[in-house]
């Protein structure tokens, strides 16, 4: 048997977890899903992303308890609701100030425990992901999981008395290799890995299945969509969108006069519904947008 490590104790299981997770305030959150979805819906989607961060988070065996990082008073609220701590994010110097914050308040708290940075963007975490991927950092000092593109970061681990040095950002991945920490070649945690930034990141999530916050946001966005004319023909009532990704959708008759349009002109910036999912997604209503 190998040598012990010192934050293990014999006949005890190893330290359960503190994670620290951030969350800028909501008007500012999940700006690349702007040109997706209009400000109510985007910040209710930043907001039930992290609901079903932190359900999962509290749910897993391996967490003693998740310390959620914001100055936002509505993520505030709703986020103790599911048994969260809320720190004040008093140093307002970004991402990773706030998270070095957020481990100093853990650590006063619990001085000898491991502590973990999580996302608050990971809709489809599930909690024996979590703890899988814990159990893994568990035998590293500091250790981090890549995003499912692999150029990011959704969890960088400390073990008991070692700093977290947070490097999150653009890039992070290679940033936090290079600071020392190792990365986690776990294959089978998707949710931990699928953070989201873009309607391309929330549909990968939703394929994954997403907690109950996240789908009942997610179905009245992607109910509610913006797009651009792409063509019109008057006699037929008919034509094409094309949605901000570039991806062309046709409309039939009654979605142009479920608008209550009279003429389309290519180029308009239009509101579309939809309904279906991939290669059987149609609209069902066109009508300008208004700012």
């Amino acid at each position: 048997m190998g040598p012990m490590r010192q934050d293990e104790t014999p006949g005890f299981p190893p330290p359960r977890w503190r994670l620290v997770i951030p969350l800028k305030p909501l008007a500012r959150a999940k700006s690349r899903l702007a040109a997706y979805a209009d400000d109510p819906r985007r910040t209710g989607l930043a907001l039930a992303f992290a609901q079903d961060t932190v359900s999962a988070a509290v749910a897993s065996t391996a967490v003693a308890g998740v310390a959620v990082v914001t100055d936002d008073p509505r993520a505030a609220a709703e986020l103790a609701a599911l048994g969260a701590r809320v720190v004040p994010d008093v140093p307002s110097g970004g991402l990773n100030a706030a998270l070095a914050h957020g481990a100093a308040a853990v650590r006063e708290v619990a001085p000898g425990a491991p502590v973990a940075a999580l996302n608050a963007d990971l809709p489809a975490l599930r909690p024996e992901e979590l703890t899988r991927v814990l159990a893994a950092a568990a035998g590293h000092p500091r250790a981090f999981l890549a995003d499912a593109a692999g150029t990011g970061t959704t969890l960088l681990a400390a073990g008991p008395g070692r700093l977290l040095a947070p490097r999150f950002g653009p890039g992070s991945r290679a940033r936090h290799l290079a600071s020392g920490a190792v990365e986690l070649g776990l294959a089978d945690v998707p949710g931990a890995r699928q953070d989201v930034d873009t309607e391309a990141d929330l549909r990968a999530a939703l394929a994954l299945g997403v907690g109950a916050c996240s789908a009942a946001a997610a179905a009245r966005t992607l109910l509610a969509m913006q797009a651009t004319s792409y063509t019109y023909d008057p006699d037929t009532r008919s034509g094409s969108v094309l949605l901000d990704d570039g991806t062309p959708l046709p409309f039939d008759a009654p979605a142009f006069d479920a608008g209550g349009l009279r003429l389309l002109r290519p180029g308009q910036r239009v509101r579309i519904e939809v309904e279906g999912e991939g290669d059987g997604r149609r609209v069902t209503l066109v009508t300008l947008q208004t700012f």
